[in-house]
Order: structure tokens, then C-alpha cells, then sequence
């Protein structure tokens, strides 16, 4: 299924939609936080584009590209409250895999929150 891309919708969404479900690093305040590889996957299978990555310390950072452009919907979390690191320095655009990016991830995680999603729009 492929919805009609609108950023600024997306962006008023999910905070909403992300909870402890969707990510066990979640918190009230900063809803973003362990979100970046479910909302990349579901963002992709539902809006089409890429998915791609930077390398923070320690981990992947995963994000999307959406008709050419890159769109990080999960990047309030390095300037949120209880940040785990801070905003890269610059974004390497290393494209990958749906499969990459939910390494780690339940199935129960994605389909929460890609419910959770679709109800907010």
C-alpha cells in the first residue's frame, strides 16, 4: 500500500504513534528515542523511497530518502531530553536494506506502530 507523502503530516503523527510498544528506549520525553529503524521501515513500505544510514558511536542510525530527499524522522531524539548521542556531524547516505534495518527489531514492534501510524493519519 503506497499513501500520499506529505512531511509535515508524517512529522505531527508520529510522535504520537511511537509509545514503549514500538521501541523499548521510548520515553515521554523523547518519544523519538530507539525509533529510527521501525519508523525507517514503516515509512518505506508505505511511502516508497529508500532506506539509508549513519554510523553514530556504537550503532546504525537509520532515516529515509523520499522523492530524492533526505528525511529523518526520528532526529528530535538527539536533541531531546535523555539523548543517547548527539546529531551526526553529517549523514553518510549509506543506502540499505528493509532487513538492516529491522535487525533486532520484533514484528510486533513494526506492526504497532505502523497501526498505531495509519490510525493518526
Amino acid at each position: 500500500m503506497t499513501l500520499a507523502y506529505d512531511e509535515s503530516r508524517l512529522r505531527a503523527a508520529l510522535p504520537e504513534a511511537w509509545s514503549l510498544e514500538t521501541a523499548v528506549q521510548w520515553r515521554p520525553e523523547n518519544p523519538a528515542l530507539g525509533q529510527c529503524n521501525v519508523t525507517a521501515a514503516v515509512i518505506c513500505d508505505l511511502f516508497g523511497g529508500e532506506i539509508l544510514r549513519t554510523r553514530l558511536p556504537e550503532v546504525w542510525h537509520y532515516y529515509n530518502r523520499i522523492e530524492g530527499r533526505r528525511v529523518d524522522f526520528t532526529d528530535s531524539q538527539f536533541t531531546a531530553p535523555g539523548a543517547l548521542f548527539a546529531a551526526p556531524e553529517r549523514y553518510d547516505d549509506e543506502a540499505t536494506t528493509r532487513e538492516a534495518a529491522m535487525t533486532g527489531i520484533p514484528q510486533r514492534e513494526y506492526d504497532t506502530l505502523k497501526a498505531a501510524l495509519l490510525e493518526k493519519l
